[in-house]
């Protein structure tokens, strides 16, 4: 089948290409800006990308369009797949009907951590023999691509709660009927969709009503907002996951106890037997609640905690996930896909477990709907406490002035107009021992990797 993808850039689309591809569909695609890195995964796969959405793109006429979330009516691509009678499915609808049918679906759910649980849930599963498949939302070390089909039965899939299609408004984990999901938080975001959290609520919910009886449901227990999903009807058996402590809910049948105050050292608890202690790379209490969903939703699935906890030894993590891109000049410089003030606040707050007093200083993107709407403006400065400098990227272009956060920093932050000058005044306040953290879920002109590739 001859197929071409609109928006086959996002990571998400570029995943289904690189699945189409693997099924020996011929693919092609489009999107405003062909751009690394899934453009180079996507032309290492000997797949056609053109730049811009036109309709020359179109013709001949492809067997199928599928048609991404970033794209909508007055799209002239759209437009001529409409007038043009073209046959046309969302990305999400092609993945249910297309790949999913008779693989044991292993959904990953959440405002934060899918893509980071998604990797690790796939490596769990790959480290001890099931040959999963997959698809996330970023490119997981471990494997070097964001999607292939996998030998076995388990396929992961990262679930995302924004809208299907410009014809298809409900989250797009609607389509994919896991027999395995894990709920791993939920918070508003989005803002250019949901009105409130009642609305991303009720999406979430639509998911718990797709998962079968004799399935699994994975849910954080210690996240009011979706023990009130669950209150709206639940019919499928539901493990709860928590970090010990005082506040832990009584029925966390899945515990985390920290060994050391960074995360990177825990000991893992399962219906109240001591299990085994889990020493990995990562950092933070976020990423260790995402270790116990993983191994959660991985023993539902056949594989035994007992078996999971060295796997993550040898987790990588995935890219853009306080990715380190440098440590030249005795500067560690990261690179982390920062969309929501909670992600933040964690991330920072791992960040200063692990490296002390050490100045740690923020780069910020405002790149998200919600980012750029200011939907999140008044929690931003809270969330960045952990930093000791933040230098705002405030483009003219941005609809609610940066002050607001920088303000509330107490001169612990500044504004840039432009990346390059965001990138100069950096240069002119770091030094050696400094921990420079690049925060967005775009793609900052290159920032991270121009800032480090200046200080070799």
């Amino acid at each position: 089948m001859n197929l071409n993808i609109l928006g086959i850039c996002g990571t998400f689309m570029g995943g289904l290409a690189a699945l189409a591809r693997e099924l020996g569909d011929v693919v092609a695609g489009s999107d405003q800006n062909v751009y690394p890195p899934m453009s180079d995964q996507l032309r290492a796969l000997g797949i056609e990308l053109q730049s811009g959405y036109r309709a020359e793109h179109l013709q001949p006429a492809p067997d199928l369009v599928l048609v991404g979330n970033a794209t909508s009516r007055g799209n002239p691509a759209v437009e001529h797949v409409l007038n043009a009678g073209l046959r046309y499915v969302s990305g999400p609808q092609w993945l249910g009907e297309c790949v999913l049918p008779g693989r044991r679906v292993l959904a990953v759910a959440g405002t934060h951590g899918k893509t980071t649980t998604s990797s690790l849930l796939a490596w769990i599963l790959q480290a001890c023999g099931q040959q999963p498949g997959f698809l996330v939302g970023g490119v997981p070390e471990n494997f070097g691509v964001s999607a292939r089909l996998g030998q076995g039965l388990p396929f992961v899939v990262e679930a995302d709660e924004y809208d299907t299609a410009f014809f298809d408004k409900r989250s797009k984990f609607v389509h994919y009927r896991p027999e395995v999901a894990i709920l791993n938080n939920l918070e508003y975001d989005h803002a250019d969709i949901f009105e409130n959290v009642a609305a991303i609520q009720k999406q979430f919910h639509h998911l718990v009503r797709t998962v079968p009886g004799n399935g699994r449901l994975i849910v954080n227990g210690e996240d009011a907002r979706l023990a009130e999903v669950l209150a709206m009807g639940c019919w499928t058996t539901v493990e709860r996951f928590a970090i010990a402590d005082d506040a832990m809910p009584a029925d966390a049948l899945w515990q985390a106890r920290l060994l050391v105050a960074d995360g990177s050292r825990f000991e893992l608890i399962r219906r109240g037997e001591q299990i085994g202690v889990v020493e990995w790379n990562l950092l933070g209490r976020h990423n260790v609640m995402n270790a116990l969903a993983a191994i959660a939703a991985a023993e539902a699935v056949g594989v035994s905690a007992e078996q999971a906890i060295p796997t993550l030894t040898e987790f990588l993590s995935a890219k853009r996930r306080m990715e380190i891109v440098g440590q030249d000049g005795g500067i560690n410089t990261y690179d982390d896909f920062a969309h929501h003030p909670t992600a933040i606040a964690t991330t920072l707050a791992g960040l200063r477990a692990r490296v002390g007093n050490a100045r740690i200083i923020v780069a910020m993107e405002p790149r998200s709907n919600s980012m750029r709407l200011g939907a999140h403006a008044a929690e931003l400065a809270p969330s960045l406490h952990a930093a000791d400098h933040v230098i705002f990227l405030q483009r003219p272009e941005l609809a609610w002035d940066a002050a607001k956060v920088t303000d509330a920093l107490a001169g612990r932050g500044e504004t840039a107009a432009t990346v390059d000058a965001l990138l100069d005044r950096l240069v002119a306040i770091t030094h050696r021992g400094d921990h420079v953290v690049f925060m967005s879920n775009g793609g900052f002109e290159n920032a991270p990797r121009r800032f480090a590739a200046s200080r070799l």
